[in-house]
């Protein structure tokens, strides 16, 4: 069984991923913003599953942020303060992934899902310890 630890730097590493990638998608010539919105959404849901890994609370497999978010505050209630931006996130998971559910989503609003992408992982990195953290890249992870 994998520690607990480890389990946490791997949630963390993908999300810092899905960041990056979402921050490439958006400085692309043409932006792509659809793909860009969904990356944002699962960089913060795997920021919250680190988190949860860490306090040992479980979790299905499901991409749901306002799951997540209710199992999260249990233990960290100061979550409660990103739940508005986070939710907003939601119809990135999924809908905008299938053409019947194609939502038109302009540079700015996937601007928006990656600030709020990057709150989160601060918001969560400030919560674990030092020995846990991943600066967000500037340039391509190694």
């Amino acid at each position: 069984m994998k520690h607990s630890q480890d389990e946490v730097k791997e949630w963390l590493q993908k999300a810092r991923l899905d960041l990056f990638s979402a921050t490439i998608l958006l400085e692309h010539d043409p932006p792509v913003p659809e793909t860009a919105a969904f990356h944002c959404q699962q960089a913060v849901d795997k920021t919250l599953k680190a988190l949860l890994v860490w306090v040992n609370v479980p979790f299905e497999k499901v991409h749901s942020l306002t799951y997540l978010l209710d199992l999260g505050e249990v233990e960290f209630p100061d979550l409660t303060s990103l739940r508005e931006n986070v939710e907003e996130l939601a119809p990135y998971a999924v809908e905008i992934r299938y053409p019947s559910e194609m939502l038109e989503i302009s540079s700015a609003e996937a601007g928006e899902s990656l600030d709020t992408a990057k709150e989160v992982w601060r918001f969560v990195l400030k919560l674990l310890p030092p020995d846990l953290h991943f600066s967000l890249p500037e340039n391509r992870p190694e």
